[in-house]
């Protein structure tokens, strides 16, 4: 009995090793030169490869509810047994947050691919998969010059999120071909693109900062986290945390905006009281002064230049309504997005295979018996903090477990 795991990312080698035994041929096939190149450049090689916190309310699709009996069929529990059973040993941070004991993205990825080999996985690495019909009862996989016959078949073959790592839309065209409806991708935990010109000004300024996303003129989402200007726009956790919401609403075309306060430990009118309290202490001081006391120099800058402000004019002759309009902007400065940075610079990506088409339980298509999907290639995308690669775990062991336990029949 003959399987194809097409894709070999972290759930592409989740789901070899639990289907691995019993008699059955697995082929991983992998394009690049060897599997799980994302793992090794997820967090920032420090792989942050799960979270101890993990609801079906972390997640973003068209029917998210579908991550529910997945993460029940492998919750965290279940993962840390499947980790320890190949030796990889876990680290739990306060924040939830899981890491491999040993701090190291290449740690996980040798175990997974070593433990892959020694259970008898034969990797197809430099293998591109041009395509997979579906004849008579089987799967045939075409490669360049050759073909294979197989009796299931997983594609895991990811996003187009990283094409520099090998992400792309050739799974996703693949199962489209075979009858699957594709929630059209968009870039996720990414950059934004701001439009005008303030952000160059900011550009390497980095701070803590509340940040609201408004769809169409309506608050959607609020939350404080780190905020980099850039010279395309604005990156950072806290932007990376609101990303895929403001690049489904592109997707969609809809009028995205943020809302950024550089004070978010001080109420508007507090701040409009301390900066009264400083023009009278200090009169003779300029205007740009008396901000750089709250604000980076070249935030300062950006701020002066969008509210056409005179960088030497003293305290004493601010008037009370201008210090409310300053505020106001520190509080509540608004930036139109016109884009996100692409896929190129995303850590994933939502869209895809729509979960509609896939049985939740055992990862296999609705359409195409024999035909599973998991990871990144559905169409599901986690938050930052381990999500994403713990739903790549989950799915690619449940379509695993499935796939092993419907060919020993």
């Amino acid at each position: 009995m003959r399987i194809a795991i097409v894709g070999g990312g972290a759930s592409g080698l989740t789901a070899a090793l639990a289907a691995s035994g019993r008699g059955l041929k697995i082929d991983l096939y992998e394009q690049n030169s060897e599997p799980g190149r994302k793992i090794l450049a997820s967090g920032n090689g420090r792989c942050n490869i799960s979270n101890i916190s993990l609801s079906s309310e972390d997640y973003y699709g068209e029917h998210p509810s579908f991550v529910k009996p997945v993460l029940n069929g492998f919750d965290f529990k279940a993962f840390e047994r499947f980790s320890f059973s190949y030796g990889l040993m876990l680290d739990v941070r306060e924040d939830g947050r899981v890491y491999p004991l040993s701090n190291e993205a290449r740690s996980v990825h040798e175990i997974l691919c070593s433990s892959a080999k020694e259970r008898g996985v034969n990797f197809q690495t430099r293998t591109f998969v041009e395509s997979i019909d579906r004849v008579a009862g089987s799967f045939i996989i075409e490669t360049s010059g050759r073909s294979e016959r197989y009796d299931r078949v997983l594609l895991a073959t990811g996003s187009p999120a990283a094409p520099q790592l090998g992400g792309g839309m050739s799974g996703l065209r693949m199962a489209e071909a075979l009858g699957h409806r594709i929630v059209e991708p968009y870039p996720t935990l990414v950059g934004l693109h701001l439009k005008g010109s303030l952000h160059e000004v900011m550009s390497g300024v980095k701070c803590r900062a509340g940040i609201t996303l408004y769809v169409d003129s309506k608050r959607r989402t609020e939350i404080v986290g780190d905020l980099l200007f850039t010279r395309y726009g604005v990156s950072g956790f806290g932007v990376l945390d609101i990303s895929t919401e403001a690049s489904h609403a592109l997707r969609r075309g809809r009028n995205v905006s943020l809302g950024i306060d550089l004070m978010p430990g001080l109420a508007r009118q507090g701040l409009v009281q301390k900066m009264e309290k400083i023009r009278r202490r200090v009169p003779q001081s300029s205007t740009f002064l008396m901000l750089h006391g709250f604000l980076p120099r070249r935030v300062v800058s950006a701020v002066v230049e969008d509210l056409k402000l005179d960088p030497k004019k003293i305290c004493a002759d601010l008037g009370p309504k201008e210090i409310r309009r300053i505020a106001s902007t520190i509080c509540d400065w608004r930036f139109e997005v016109s884009d996100t940075h692409g896929y190129r610079h995303a850590e994933t990506a939502g869209g895809g295979v729509s979960t509609e088409d896939v049985d939740s339980s055992t990862m296999e298509s609705k359409i195409v018996p024999g035909l599973h999907f998991s990871g990144e290639i559905l169409d599901i995308v986690g938050r930052r903090g381990g999500y994403n690669l713990h739903f790549a775990w989950a799915s690619g062991y449940l379509a695993g477990r499935a796939i092993r336990t419907k060919m020993s029949r």
